[in-house]
């Protein structure tokens, strides 16, 4: 059985559906068989606060699954993690529960803090007392992955080598300090008290149930409302790209395979300028979702750049790749045109996402 942190989130969504569901795709939903077949398969509890970007309904088609559990609660509710820990006899946490956005981690740091900071140690608390009751033989299988960011790095120069595991922290925003921070406490845990620990650090994820906040969903269906498509400053920022569900294949491999105490750097190998990515889903849309007229970069707007926005991230993910084996699945190209297809297919979910809070925070950070 596996906690899994902020399962109704983005990545956490995507790694339940990606563990539990058959392997036919993301929309199948389990048939009577396929149910019987999924009893075999660990089960996984899901907590989740449920905050502005956590979505339950990014798990309907695990309603009908016997491996699944839905708990809407706080990493913060010591108590609570306790007795989850101990009903479900969990052999292992991955930990995805974060504020990640760092926009809002500008206009309002205190929560990034509360989450990402005291949230983790009160999840740790909890893991190490409940880790102390265990057997030998479950200390020896027992695990605590925590997922965290390449953003703890800071910022690369254009021709500087990319982030090694190895890399000096020098978080630049409220959101990398605050993650910077869980990562530190993870590390302590686990050379002062012995808890089995794994962490990762991952580049700038796309996919399926991102919440549209980010660039990639926020392009998309900016673009199809015939609204602009706003770029901070010159559009030059380089990201690494990674598809999510090559993100949850690369936490599956470390969980089983990972060496505990070792941190494991997760990256797409696709740097990519953040106006480059934008130009990507201009080209897709005017090929799957043409306008009547002209095309979607007509739509492209230069924005205010937003305070301390760091130039470039990029992931050196040889130790995963060497070490474990795992490789990613999709290009840039490959995952980009799944994803503009995924939000064309599923504008329900859309709908059901872009509440009036949504929109209000949108029109605030990017108005002019």
């Amino acid at each position: 059985m596996i906690l899994v942190t902020g399962g109704a989130g983005f990545i956490g969504s995507n790694f339940i559906l990606d563990s539990l569901l058959p392997k036919t795709g993301l929309e199948t939903p389990l048939s009577s068989q396929e149910s019987a077949v999924q009893n075999k398969k660990p089960g996984i509890v899901n907590l989740d606060k449920l905050t502005y970007a956590g979505n339950p309904s990014n798990l309907k088609e695990l309603e009908a699954s016997p491996n699944y559990v839905f708990v809407q609660g706080d990493i913060a509710d010591r108590k609570l993690v306790s007795a989850l820990l101990s009903e479900h006899q969990v052999s292992a946490i991955v930990h995805f529960a974060a504020e990640s956005h760092v926009d809002r981690s500008i206009h309002g740091p205190m929560e990034f803090i509360e989450t990402n900071v005291v949230g983790t140690f009160q999840l740790l608390e909890a893991a190490r007392t409940y880790f102390e009751t265990l057997s030998s033989t479950e200390q020896n299988t027992f695990r605590f992955l925590h997922v965290s960011t390449d953003e703890v790095y800071g910022s690369l120069e254009p021709r500087e080598p990319a982030f090694l595991e190895t890399r000096q922290y020098e978080p630049n925003s409220p959101y990398s300090a605050s993650k910077a921070a869980s990562d530190h406490l993870v590390r302590a845990w686990h050379h002062t008290y012995g808890l089995p620990v794994l962490t990762t650090n991952c580049s700038n994820n796309y996919g399926p149930f991102h919440f549209p906040e980010k660039l990639i969903p926020l392009v998309i269906l900016n673009a199809i409302a015939g609204k602009p498509l706003p770029i901070y400053g010159d559009g030059q920022q380089i990201r690494d790209w990674l598809y999510v569900r090559d993100h949850c294949a690369a936490i599956r491999c470390v969980l089983e395979k990972g060496r505990l105490g070792q941190t494991y750097n997760i990256g797409g190998r696709n740097e990519k300028t953040n106006l480059e990515v934008v130009q990507t889903i201009c080209a897709i849309l005017d090929e799957l979702h043409p306008k009547s007229s002209g095309s979607y970069v007509d739509q492209i707007t230069f924005v205010k750049d937003r305070p301390g926005h760091d130039r470039r991230y990029a992931i050196d993910a040889s130790k995963i790749e060497n070490e474990l084996g795992w490789r990613p699945s999709e290009t840039f190209e490959t995952g980009i045109r799944k994803t503009v297809q995924w939000y064309l297919e599923n504008t329900s979910w859309v709908d059901g996402v872009q509440s009036g809070s949504y929109r209000a925070w949108i029109d605030k950070q990017y108005a002019k």
